[in-house]
């Protein structure tokens, strides 16, 4: 039998020595049960003009019409004729059927094989001494710009993905700060195979992924505003770790039945927004990272992208060292965390949302000692499943990490409107030390004008501010009218660094504790077991 001739998707032909059959548009991979063709008959050698015809090679009631009209058309035998379109039919087949296998194979998530040496490095690098630091560092060689304490979070959190109980971060900033950057920047230390990234989705989008497809899978969106359909679905994943939805499809017997679509996780959420208050069922269950909107941060940013136009940039380099963590993230695998500390972690009582807030903070930790996993000992329980244990030292590493984020979940102002007041502080100690004929009529006072003029703001946002402070009691009006305009000044000056202050002390004495009962666990380990035998 002659083999089906690919032109390419859209133009199949198959030839014998009487006839020639092209298929016009190719052929649909979906639908098992019909093959619906357009196809075009020429008789070899004959000037006849081809014939063309759409029929369902399927259907044997309209493949014998075709048949019959095609006969009489080209003036051929009914019997060439549907010989011929039975191999074609098989041939056909054969082609998608093989298609079919080949889509499967192409968005299938490719692993890529590490070889001896990769895995060898990448082993080392995670086993070096001072891991996190080392690990933040050179997070900064391949791009990432400032952002210290974010983006080394942000890439435990990502690692953290493989485990049972992902964490999840939300990107808080102005427009135009790097949100979306930070978090592509991070993604590209993440293989391609454990990554989604999403620009927007459809209200159901999630319910029509594979049972398994996302488990374990990090997903990037890149702005929420453009998800907004599937907050609700993405809460469910990120808290039960499955989503389903029962729908109704009609049989090819006209009979209404209903299926249950089930999607599984975990799944590891980042995503990014300007606009913190309308996601706070979403933000509760994740970590917020405020961006530096600093000018420091800003002339960074812009002394980066200057070297890089200007060819002083190594991206050979770059790339290594992303190389080097996406088979670092390869080499991680699964393993449970037990801390042994945790009853001795406790979080400030000024945290707003203090169960979920308790959770993320032994959560945070865990993932730390995840990420150190080749450099503590495997154990097993009595049911044989292998552990590792926290340290002191993961404990301090994520004190270090966590005291940001958890100062924000005390504070009951919104991110952008506490970097507000704080820069209003900072500017009125700048210009109370500097004698200047500035629009300040007292010392400690300020104008809405002339903070303003100050931080280049827009009037409709520093009003939204303005409006919050005032309801809040942060600030208050001290003199002035509302034709001439107010004059304001900050309740209490000391209020945030107070709240630092309190964490700060939190923290330490969780520290504290924990090392207090690591040294008694090690002593009664070293305590003789028999005391007789001892003292003879």
């Amino acid at each position: 039998m002659p083999e089906l001739i690919i032109i390419d998707p859209q133009q199949l032909q198959y030839e014998n020595e009487v006839l020639k059959l092209t298929i016009l548009g190719g052929i649909r991979l979906e639908g098992l049960d019909r093959m619906r063709v357009t196809i075009k008959v020429e008789v070899q050698g004959s000037p006849r003009p081809p014939f063309r015809h759409t029929v369902d090679l399927y259907n044997d009631t309209q493949l014998e019409k075709f048949i019959r009209k095609c006969a009489e058309k080209l003036e051929t035998g009914t019997t060439v004729i549907a010989a011929s379109l039975s191999e074609l039919t098989e041939k056909l087949e054969q082609y998608r059927l093989e298609q079919i296998r080949q889509t499967a194979e192409s968005s299938r998530p490719k692993t890529k094989p590490l070889t001896a040496a990769e895995r060898e490095a990448a082993i080392n690098y995670l086993q070096q001494p001072d891991l996190l630091r080392r690990t933040g560092t050179d997070i900064g060689s391949s791009g990432v710009v400032g952002e210290e304490i974010n983006r080394l979070l942000m890439y435990i959190v990502y690692t953290y993905r493989k485990s049972t109980t992902p964490l999840h971060i939300i990107c808080l900033a102005s427009s135009g700060t790097g949100k979306t950057h930070l978090q592509e920047k991070v993604g590209e230390l993440i293989p391609e195979e454990d990554k989604i990234e999403i620009t927007t989705l459809s209200e159901n989008a999630f319910y029509y992924f594979g049972q398994r497809e996302l488990k374990h899978k990090l997903i990037l969106i890149e702005d929420l505003d453009g998800a907004e359909n599937v907050l609700y679905p993405l809460r469910e994943l990120m808290s039960k770790k499955r989503i389903s939805k029962t729908i109704a499809l009609k049989s090819k017997t006209g009979e209404t039945k209903t299926i249950h679509l089930i999607v599984e996780g975990p799944v590891a959420v980042s995503g990014c927004t300007t606009r913190e208050s309308i996601y706070e069922d979403n933000a509760n269950r994740s970590f917020l990272l405020y961006l530096d909107e600093s000018k420091a941060q800003d002339q960074a940013v812009m002394e980066y992208q200057r070297k890089l136009r200007a060819g002083k940039i190594d991206r050979a380099a770059e790339n290594r060292i992303k190389e080097l963590f996406n088979n670092c993230q390869r080499v991680i695998e699964p393993v449970r965390v037990l801390n042994r500390y945790a009853e001795f972690l406790t979080i400030p009582e000024e945290v707003l949302k203090p169960r979920r807030s308790n959770e993320h903070y032994l959560l945070a930790v865990e993932a730390i000692t995840f990420y150190h996993q080749w450099q503590r000992e495997k154990k097993a329980d009595e049911n044989g499943e292998v552990y590792i244990e926290v340290t002191p030292e993961d404990i301090q590493a994520a004190n270090e990490l966590l005291k940001d984020v958890l100062l924000r979940k005390s504070d009951e102002l919104t991110g952008q409107c506490r970097d507000y007041l704080q820069q209003i502080s900072e500017y009125l100690q700048y210009r109370d030390g500097v004698p200047s004929p500035l629009e300040g009529s007292r010392k400690g006072t300020f104008t809405n004008r002339e903070i303003r003029r100050h931080l280049k703001l827009e009037p409709t946002r520093q009003k939204r501010f303005t409006k919050i402070l005032l309801e809040s009691y942060y600030i208050r009006r001290v003199q002035g009218t509302k034709a001439r305009g107010y004059e304001y000044e900050i309740v209490s000056p000391d209020e945030y660094s107070q709240l630092q202050d309190k964490i700060a002390d939190v923290l330490s004495q969780n520290l504290e504790r924990v090392r207090q009962h690591s040294m008694a666990r090690d002593t009664r380990r070293k305590r003789p077991q028999n005391t007789y035998a001892a003292v003879q």
